[in-house]
């Protein structure tokens, strides 16, 4: 057999490479016999690249390309977008369920990102008062990334809502998240003496034994749980994600230059209550109180007491979960004209307990902070 010499390939560009090489603002050269050289005389910013074949290969040498993706009149390339569209298709598509309660805030999610759907379930019950449920579309979400946005405001409501928890992960789903913002025992959460049940151990025992899905165990997000050592009466077959809504407060804090932050502590001394000034001088501040959860309110009132008492110009407070059970929330007045002891000049709460959203909006002092963003944000995890 005759021998037949070594083939050399050449890595010379076609000419349609060539002109649209030629076409870009900061090419110099001539491609097809000098090194590619794009040189931009603002910033000296220069690629080369001195390769011939691949016989005989010469490194390439970048000392930086950021403002190759601008044209000469700083406008981005083409390129930029695609970055952009390659960082959306790398988001996660969630089809969001929700219950009655939820309904609004499941909408304010959905508005915050285009990768989450919106998906109905059907709430009925028999004539015996049980739950008659229907999730629609259920082969539609097979391989799909799925959430639900509960919402445990009564013992009533929870045993319909965890018949769908139950059921949702059983539909050959890639993964499930189940979105709680408010875990309702969590204050119930100690034994004081023998014969006390810690009632947060019971829920996120059940919590615990959601059926996993076939992306693994159930993701847990619930918003500034009562207290953290919570997450240890977990079990293994969920992934509890502790979120806070104080970022919202901050944000809206900043919008308010004469705030400041005093401490106040809660003691207590079997059936009675103290509140006691533990740091800081209120006078001719505008004091935020901040707590995790308010219920009866008596707390809150102290506190306002006690600061009004020492000078506080302004006195606010926000709570992550305002309950409000037999409508406490009508104890709280507008300050009206700026007097503290009258009332708070603002009252935040977040859209973590839909049923208080819907008997204070609008009243002042309340104003709604939503953790629609948080939560869109925590189904990217």
């Amino acid at each position: 057999m005759a021998a037949t010499a070594p083939r050399t390939s050449t890595c010379t560009p076609p000419l349609r490479d060539l002109n649209l090489l030629r076409s870009l603002p900061h090419f110099r050269g001539k491609p097809d016999t000098d090194p590619r050289v794009w040189k931009n005389a603002k910033s000296r910013t220069v690629v080369r690249s001195g390769l011939k074949s691949f016989d005989h290969p010469r490194p390439w040498r970048i000392d930086r390309i950021s403002d190759l993706m601008h044209n000469s009149s700083g406008a981005p390339m083409a390129s930029t977008a695609l970055d952009s569209s390659i960082s959306s298709k790398t988001m996660k598509k969630v089809c969001l369920f929700y219950c009655a309660e939820t309904k609004a805030l499941a909408e304010r999610v959905a508005a915050q990102s285009d990768s989450i759907e919106l998906r109905s379930i059907t709430w009925r019950t028999f004539d015996d008062g049980f739950p008659n449920l229907f999730i629609s579309n259920a082969y539609g979400i097979r391989g799909q990334h799925v959430a639900f946005l509960a919402s445990f405001s009564s013992p009533g409501v929870i045993f319909e809502q965890l018949s769908i928890i139950y059921a949702l992960p059983r539909m050959f789903i890639s993964s499930f998240t189940l979105v709680l913002p408010f875990f309702p025992t969590g204050s119930s959460e100690r034994m004081e003496e023998e014969g006390d049940v810690a009632t947060a151990f019971t829920l996120a025992r059940i919590l615990s034994n959601i059926p996993i899905s076939r992306g693994g165990p159930t993701s847990l997000v619930t918003f500034d749980i009562h207290a953290l050592p919570e997450r240890f009466y977990f079990g293994d077959s969920v992934l509890p994600c502790f979120e806070s809504g104080i970022p919202l407060l901050k944000n809206r804090l900043q919008l308010l230059p004469d705030s400041d932050n005093i401490i106040c502590t809660k003691v207590r001394e079997g059936d009675q209550r103290f509140v006691r000034l533990k740091e800081g001088d209120p006078r001719g501040r505008h004091v935020v109180i901040v707590d995790d959860l308010v219920q009866s309110g008596g707390t809150l009132i102290e506190c306002q007491k006690v600061l009004a008492d020492h000078g506080a110009a302004k006195i606010s407070a926000y709570v992550t979960h305002g309950i409000f059970p037999n409508k406490s929330w009508e104890k709280f007045e507008h300050d009206k004209e700026g007097n503290p002891t009258n009332g708070l000049t603002y009252f935040w709460i977040t859209d973590s307990c839909p049923l208080t959203v819907s008997q204070v909006q609008n009243k002042a002092p309340f104003e709604i902070l939503s953790l629609a963003g948080s939560i869109a944000s925590a189904l990217q995890i």
